[in-house]
């Protein structure tokens, strides 16, 4: 938002000097009058700080009423910043089991595993924490440990 420019006429300032009466002025006072009133620069200057003076509460008002707003892009724009550090490119990796003309993908033993859990323990999906799985293709066999506490195996 532009701030409105504001002139302010200079006013010529009064002393002690210009009210007492023209009679008894001396010398000294017109001395001390002339050294009083500011010069055309001075009075500009004094002017451009008056017009900051009062753009500036302005300014604050605005600031108060959009640090409300920024604080809340802040907190929503912080989280996306810790979740997505500089990393390099992450590698793909796909893990494929083969053996007595057999092939078994990762994903596959997962959901073999999964439908153990649910089908044979009778144990709810969503209970179903962490998966580990040791393949012994000599045995045909995949060992598990879910949720770090039931262990196991199936044949493969």
């Amino acid at each position: 938002m532009a701030a409105k420019k504001v002139t302010i006429k200079p006013v010529a300032k009064t002393t002690d000097a210009a009210v007492k009466p023209a009679v008894l002025k001396t010398e000294e006072t017109k001395a001390e009058a002339v050294k009083t009133e500011a010069p055309a620069a001075a009075v500009k200057e004094e002017a451009k700080k008056e017009e900051v003076k009062k753009a500036a509460p302005a300014k604050k008002a605005e600031e108060k009423k959009a640090e409300p707003a920024k604080k809340a892009e802040e907190k929503k724009a912080a989280p996306a910043k810790k979740t997505a550090p500089a990393k390099k490119a992450e590698v793909k990796a796909e893990v494929h089991v083969q053996f007595a003309d057999k092939s078994y993908s990762q994903e596959d033993l997962v959901k073999i595993a999964k439908d153990v859990w649910k089908y044979d323990l009778k144990q709810k999906a969503g209970d179903l924490v962490s998966v580990e799985l040791y393949v012994k293709p000599e045995e045909s066999k995949a060992y598990y440990v879910m949720n770090k506490e039931v262990k196991g195996y199936f044949n493969i």
